[in-house]
Parts: structure tokens; C-alpha cells; sequence
């Protein structure tokens, strides 16, 4: 569809309001989560099937996360390229919608090993294209609304998903049919992306003109950039705030268990039958889904504090997840859905407001590729400690986690919190 100017003279605007697209979008991201949540959901205990063992287990996902985070560093400087970013959305796209289902068709566990990475690389390449053009359709309704509403769709297919891949599961008796399964939904996933990108060919026109043309720093740190000219390079370098939010969100992820050590302890302990993993974990995200609607209303009020929540939350994740009580760990996997919904969410919210609007793509890739690493560290360290002694991972977890409480409380980095109607500038 053509863009049209507006009435007022201010310009083109885009073809389809700012919440349509961000629905749109959602509906997409759910069913691709019903493919990689539905894979990620008996990661663990799919790959201890092929023979691997806890630490191998915790090192892959951990990897996992790191790929998909770390070279999001790389795919953000894309990003920040208008003319790439539906390319990147539909490139990562369309790689986890063909490497889940390849999982369906293998028996050997290196290449099981390599296909997980792979789903997660297919991560890397979509998400800083595809939350630049979230945070440009949010930019009028509010950053924090924007990410939690998508988040909750998100997590639509993330409970779908799961409890596909269980009931195939339960059904068959192995893992492949439900690997196979998830190629559906991939599939209906890129159709409506290539109609979404048609419709929308430049979600940047959704962003206000001001906004487009200057490029916001928040707090008091320095004046705010002036002409579009003069929000690249040098001049759009990261704030102060910026990367002593970095740094917190590091050390909160480098003492962060992934559901790949959680699943395979709920099956090597006898905790659960294999085919009710996947349903505890669509559990988990229905929770994810509640955790990132609160969270998400409470930033758009009281700012970047409301993160003060994720390391009590993290912390709290071994001593219940990684007991030999069922309960207990079926406790701490839940637990473990509420602290994603925060980080997968909020904790992307606050960056929109750190960031200079013209460098949001490269504002992405550095964040995670920060805590991507610090995971990926903390992958290796959780899965040693593990198979050394589970209440030494408790109390090293924690200990992080009360490190990472007292740099968010010391430092401040959510100082000059963004307001609801204008993310990255002083709420009146």
C-alpha cells in the first residue's frame, strides 16, 4: 500500500497504526516460538537422550544464549541500517524455521549440538532488526507497553509449543515426531512476515518526525544530540548509563541457570517422566507471559527499578530448581519463567531509552552481546559446579546475584529513568 502524507502537512505516515503492527508482529513471534520454545522445552533431556552429559548439556544452551545474544553485536550494526532490517527479520526467521525440524530427522548428537546453535543464530540475525522496529512502532503508545504486549504474544506459542511437543512425545514415544510437527507453524510464520513486510515496508515512519530527527541521551548526563546528521558516529556514543545498565544485566545473566541444566535434572533425577517437561515449561512461560505484562506496566511508571526484582528471582532458581524434591523444582521452574519474562521484556525496554534513536540497532547488539557472554561464562561454571555440588551452585548463584543488587543500587544506572510518553528523557 502507498504511504500517504498526513492531513497537518507533517509528512508521510506509515499504512497501519503503530498497535496493528505490533499485534502483527506478536502473532508472527508466537508461532515461531511454538518452534524454538517447543524444541527448547526438552533441549535438555533430548540431547542426554543422544548421550550427553549435565555439563555438556548447560555448555550448549549456555552457547545457545551466547550465540544468540553475542552476535546480535554484529546483526545490531546491521540494524541500524532501515534498508536491512526487514532482510534480517526474515533471514533469522527463516533459519530457525528449518533447523528445528532438521533436530526430527537426527540421531547423532554433534549434529543435534550444531542444529541448537543453529535455531539460535537464526535469533542473533532476527532480534535487533526486529526490536529497533518495535521500539519505532512504540515509540507513541509507550516502550514498555510495546515489549510486554509483544512478549505476552510472544508467549502464546510459547505454551502452545511445549505442550505440542509433549503430546507428540507422549504419543510416539520419541522426540523426532515433535520436532517435525513444529515445521507447521514455521512455515505459516514467514507467510505472514513477507505479507507484514509488504504492508509495512518502513516501520520508521511510525516514529514521530522530533524523534527520528534528534537523538535522545536521558538524565543529566549531557545535552541531547541535535540534527539527524549529528546522531552518528562519535557523536551517538553510548551513555554512562548505558553501560552501567549493561553491566548489571551481565552479572544478573552471568548466575543465571538455563532450562537446559533445569530439564535434564528434573529427568536424570527422576523427577518428572520426559513427556511432562515440555508441559512444566509451557508453565513456566505462561508465567513468563504474567511477569512481563507487570513488569512491563511497572517500568512505563517507576523506571528501570523494577529490575531490582531479576536477581532475587535468579537467585532463587537452584535452590528450588535443582532439588530432589518434585515440587520443590517444579517451584523453581516456574520461579525461572518469571525471571525471563523480566529479562526478555523489561530489561530490553530500558534500552531504548539509553540509547540515541539513530544507533538503537547497535544500542541491541552491544547489550546482549554483554550478557550474552556473561551467560555463556556462567553456562560453564553452573554446569561444573552442578556435578561438583548443587548447594555450592546455590550459594555461588546467590552470591552473584546480591553482587549484581548492590552495582544496581550503588551505581544507579536507571537514573534519568525514560517516562511513559517519551522513552529517554526525564519524566515530569
Amino acid at each position: 500500500m502507498p504511504i500517504s502524507a498526513s492531513a497537518a502537512g507533517r509528512g508521510p505516515v506509515a499504512p497501519m497504526t503503530a498497535i496493528r503492527f505490533i499485534l502483527a508482529f506478536g502473532i508472527i513471534s508466537a508461532l515461531m516460538d511454538m518452534v524454538y520454545e517447543g524444541a527448547r522445552s526438552v533441549t535438555g533431556p533430548y540431547l542426554g537422550a543422544l548421550g550427553a552429559s549435565a555439563l555438556l548439556v548447560s555448555v550448549v544452551t549456555g552457547a545457545g544464549e551466547a550465540v544468540a545474544l553475542v552476535l546480535r553485536l554484529v546483526f545490531g550494526r546491521l540494524a541500524d541500517n532501515p534498508g536491512l532490517r526487514w532482510a534480517l527479520a526474515i533471514g533469522g526467521y527463516a533459519l530457525t524455521a528449518v533447523s528445528v525440524p532438521l533436530l526430527g530427522l537426527t540421531d547423532a548428537l554433534w549434529i543435534a549440538c550444531l542444529l541448537v546453535l543453529a535455531e539460535r543464530l537464526g535469533k542473533a540475525v532476527r532480534s535487533p532488526a526486529k526490536d529497533t522496529m518495535l521500539a519505532e512502532a512504540g515509540s507513541a503508545m509507550g516502550q514498555g507497553k510495546a515489549f510486554a504486549l509483544h512478549e505476552a504474544l510472544d508467549q502464546v506459542g510459547a505454551l502452545l509449543g511445549p505442550l505440542l511437543v509433549g503430546a507428540a512425545l507422549a504419543l510416539s514415544g520419541s522426540y523426532g515426531p515433535g520436532f517435525l510437527l513444529l515445521a507447521v507453524p514455521g512455515l505459516v510464520a514467514m507467510m505472514i512476515l513477507f505479507w507484514l513486510r509488504r504492508r509495512v515496508p518502513d516501520p520508521g515512519l511510525f516514529e514521530p518526525a522530533d524523534a527520528r530527527a534528534v537523538g535522545p541521551v536521558p538524565g543529566e548526563s549531557g545535552p541531547v544530540h541535535g540534527d539527524a546528521g549529528a546522531v552518528s558516529g562519535k557523536a551517538a556514543a553510548m551513555p554512562r548509563q548505558y553501560w552501567l545498565y549493561a553491566a548489571f544485566s551481565s552479572l544478573t545473566m552471568f548466575g543465571y541457570a538455563t532450562f537446559g541444566l533445569l530439564s535434564f535434572h528434573l529427568v536424570a533425577a527422576g523427577l518428572l517422566p520426559p513427556a511432562m517437561v515440555p508441559v512444566l515449561y509451557a508453565a513456566a512461560m505462561g508465567v513468563d507471559a504474567v511477569a512481563a505484562l507487570v513488569s512491563g506496566w511497572l517500568f512505563d511508571r517507576v523506571g528501570l527499578k523494577v529490575l531490582l526484582v531479576l536477581p532475587v528471582l535468579a537467585a532463587a532458581v537452584p535452590w528450588l530448581g535443582l532439588s530432589n524434591n518434585t515440587a520443590l523444582a517444579v517451584a523453581g521452574v516456574l520461579v525461572w519463567g518469571a525471571a525471563m519474562g523480566v529479562q526478555e521484556s523489561t530489561m530490553r525496554a530500558g534500552v531504548a531509552g539509553l540509547a540515541p534513536v539513530a544507533r538503537r540497532g547497535s544500542a541491541y547488539g552491544m547489550f546482549t552481546a554483554c550478557y550474552g557472554l556473561a551467560w555463556l561464562a556462567g553456562s560453564f561454571l553452573i554446569g561444573w559446579l552442578y556435578e561438583y555440588s548443587t548447594l555450592a551452585l546455590a550459594v555461588t548463584v546467590t552470591a552473584v546475584q546480591a553482587a549484581a543488587m548492590v552495582i544496581f543500587v550503588v551505581v544507579r544506572p536507571h537514573a534519568g529513568r525514560p517516562g511513559p510518553q517519551s522513552p529517554g528523557t526525564e519524566s515530569s
